[in-house]
């Protein structure tokens, strides 16, 4: 499968991407929704930021999927993860409504592209932030 996670612009998280400083993708969730038990391990996520081209991409080769029952259970993933995943803010009491489920994503093999392409996201919601399809191509404008 084919993943497209769009991010943030302002948190410059896909030059770390590439780097390989951000080594975990993470998404925090109130219900379980893509990427929830549509991504495994060999699956390809390709990376843009929001109204721009897919830029990067790279291989899945470890989920972890978790319920997350209070803010000491989110303390414990940010504490052993919170670098690797490279969070804008580590301090959970400042996140606001807490999260009830969470996927973590090891990144690996990280490429930029090397010509950056658009996608056309109808059908999957205009504010969707993860796109899964079974290739990049069906959706490559």
């Amino acid at each position: 499968m084919h993943h497209v996670a769009i991010m943030k612009k302002s948190w410059g998280l896909i030059p770390k991407i590439i780097s390989g400083e951000k080594t975990i993708e993470s998404r925090w969730y109130q219900t379980r929704r893509a990427p929830w038990n549509r991504i495994q391990v060999g699956d390809i996520i390709y990376f843009k930021n929001s109204g721009e081209p897919i830029v990067a991409k790279t291989v899945i080769s470890k989920v972890l999927q978790f319920e997350l029952k209070n803010s000491i259970d989110a303390k414990k993933i940010v504490k052993r993860f919170g670098k690797d995943i490279c969070l804008v803010e580590r301090d959970v009491s400042k996140w606001g409504r807490l999260p009830r489920y969470g996927i973590l994503m090891w990144l690996k093999n990280p490429q930029k592209i090397k010509i950056p392409f658009c996608i056309n996201k109808r059908g999957f919601g205009a504010s969707s932030a993860w796109i899964t399809t079974s290739h990049i191509r069906n959706i490559q404008v």
